[in-house]
């Protein structure tokens, strides 16, 4: 949801309203529920609300559609779903502010194939020039998409798609177009003295000739906030294009003077919010805890007390942090929906979401493998497969919104191992290493097979991205190498000791006893297995490795046998 028409630096009231009537799923309150999303489908139907349901979300499109996106929209989802599940009819819907002004390039863009790039990569002139220009009125950086509001939404609109779910993107650009927010705008600007008293408690430099309303210049296309009239029944304003404020710094217009319709511009984000609430009769919505301490208290009191509606029902969910440090587009510190999917599977990804909105959390990928060992007990909790009290009830209740299909006999291969068993493209060995370890038995179906494997290219695409201990490949074909007679010695020795039937551990500690029997440094026998491994000088834990290896492959392998 964007706040880029409420200038937080100017709020006069934020002491006062700090968001204490917003809804926090609490973990200890009189009607709480296992599952966030029943509390809140709860407090949708107590006011009995019309059919469709219709749950929102919104962001303004700078910048890169990044995973913190996904707050609103999975959050909104998995309360959707509860709905449906009841019953209802459910319309979801994610409106893009595109028709907010762009205040600053910013640093870093996807472009169509989610290529993460820098301005110096694409036409970054072509975003620069038109600072003070609505989204949908710049050019598309990369040349495939109207505009660059219109890219921007369009990589959302995928990422939601990748989930699966079903959501309407909305563009405030054509809301205004087509005459939904009409009735909205007339109504302000034909009460704008009441608006300026009520927008006043919230916001400075509300004066007395202030006029809730944006125009877009008709000669260079800037948003302006100088209206000098206002003309109801035509549906029209005066403006003078002196441009606007953005972030403590002036936006300047060319100076023409004009006239715009109710159409051509639009409203400030403090009046446009509850506008969209009204027009699209929203009966929920999530937001994070910044707008429940900043733009939620006048968004209520507007619908309220202004626009004379209900608001939706709401939801404060805490941000989540990445790599432990905040996302931040500007900065470059994000992760895409596309990004996360190539390093686990999308079940995952919706139980991270499914945890307790209210506390703060961080999704750091060089631990994605607790993550997905999380999800994979979660799921074994849920079909009594790990016994865990605390966590049951939730599991039983939330588990079958993270799947598309509740299914038994699923096999989830440790993160871990199966980054281990991306180390070799050898699909028979991958298969044989698992049925090593017992993963896979000759009860296994072969879909849950199928399935399981998928998780190892996920895993070595981990593994790749960070360059971590698992990033090494098994040699299929024998390297060269030249041992001295010791060393060989030694591996014959080794050879034996697995081809007796030892587990990783054993194969581990029994690696440093042949060395020292044979009066071989360490370091040298542990380079000369992964010489004949990997043909490097480092790699995994090599004797849990070899452990997890085909015990005749190995076997032959260190008698350099091909």
């Amino acid at each position: 949801m964007s706040a880029d028409d409420s200038p937080k630096s100017t709020d006069v009231n934020r002491a006062q309203t700090t968001g204490a009537d917003t809804v926090d799923p609490d973990e200890d309150g009189e009607n709480h529920r296992v599952f966030w999303a029943d509390e809140m489908a709860d407090r949708i139907e107590e006011r009995d609300p019309d059919e469709p349901i219709v749950i929102k979300g919104g962001v303004s499109p700078s910048g890169i559609p990044h995973l913190g996106h996904f707050n609103e929209i999975l959050r909104g989802f998995f309360v959707a779903e509860v709905l449906r599940e009841r019953g209802h009819e459910v319309r979801q819907v994610f409106t893009s502010d595109d028709k907010d002004a762009l205040r600053k390039v910013p640093r870093q863009l996807a472009d169509s194939d989610w290529n993460i790039v820098g301005l110096g990569e694409v036409n970054a002139g072509a975003l620069g020039r038109n600072l003070g220009k609505p989204y949908t009125d710049i050019p598309d950086p990369f040349d495939d998409h109207d505009s660059y509001g219109a890219h921007f939404t369009d990589l959302l609109h995928q990422s939601a798609e990748m989930l699966d779910v079903p959501v309407d993107m909305l563009s405030n650009t054509d809301l205004y177009a087509d005459g939904t927010f009409d009735d909205v705008v007339k109504y302000v600007l034909e009460h704008r003295d009441e608006a300026r008293k009520i927008l006043s408690q919230y916001q400075d430099k509300i004066d007395d000739d202030y006029v809730p309303f944006q125009a877009q210049c008709s000669s260079c296309g800037v948003l302006t906030t100088n209206i000098t009239g206002v003309d109801v029944e035509s549906e029209t304003v005066d403006y003078v294009c002196e441009g606007l404020e953005a972030g403590g710094q002036q936006i300047d217009g060319c100076g023409h003077e004009g006239t715009a319709t109710f159409r051509e511009g639009k409203l400030p984000w403090r009046f446009e919010w509850p506008g969209q609430w009204q027009a699209l009769g929203v009966d929920f919505e999530p937001f994070g805890k910044d707008h429940a301490e900043g733009s939620w208290p006048s968004g209520k009191d507007i619908a309220e007390n202004f626009l004379h509606i209900q608001p939706p029902v709401p939801m404060t969910y805490e941000w989540f942090t990445l790599n432990g440090e905040a996302l931040s587009s500007s900065s470059g510190n994000v992760v895409t929906v596309h990004e996360v999917l190539e390093l686990l599977e999308p079940e995952v990804l919706r139980y991270f979401f499914v945890r307790n909105p209210m506390k703060a959390k961080d999704f750091d990928i060089s631990r994605l493998d607790q993550l997905v060992d999380e999800f994979d007990r979660f799921e074994g909790i849920y079909f009594d497969d790990v016994d865990d009290e605390s966590l049951a009830a939730l599991a039983d209740r939330a588990y079958p919104f993270t799947v598309d299909e509740v299914r038994e006999n699923r096999v989830r291969l440790p993160y871990t191992f199966a980054a281990v068993l991306g180390m070799t493209d050898d699909e028979d060995l991958r298969e044989q290493m698992a049925r090593n370890e017992g993963h896979i038995t000759d009860d296994t179906p072969e879909w849950a097979i199928e399935e399981a494997m998928k998780r190892v290219e996920k895993a070595r695409n981990w593994a790749e991205r960070l360059d971590n201990e698992y990033n090494y490949r098994l040699q299929v074909a024998m390297p060269e190498t030249d041992f001295d007679d010791d060393v060989e010695t030694a591996l014959a020795e080794l050879a034996d000791f697995v081809e007796e039937g030892h587990s990783g551990e054993e194969i581990q500690g029994e690696i440093y006893e042949t060395a020292k029997r044979n009066d071989v440094e360490t370091g040298d026998f542990f380079q000369a297995g992964y010489r004949l491994f990997f043909d490097a000088t480092q790699g995994p834990r090599l004797g849990t490795f070899l452990g997890e290896l085909d015990a005749t492959f190995v076997v032959k392998r260190l008698r350099r046998e091909e």
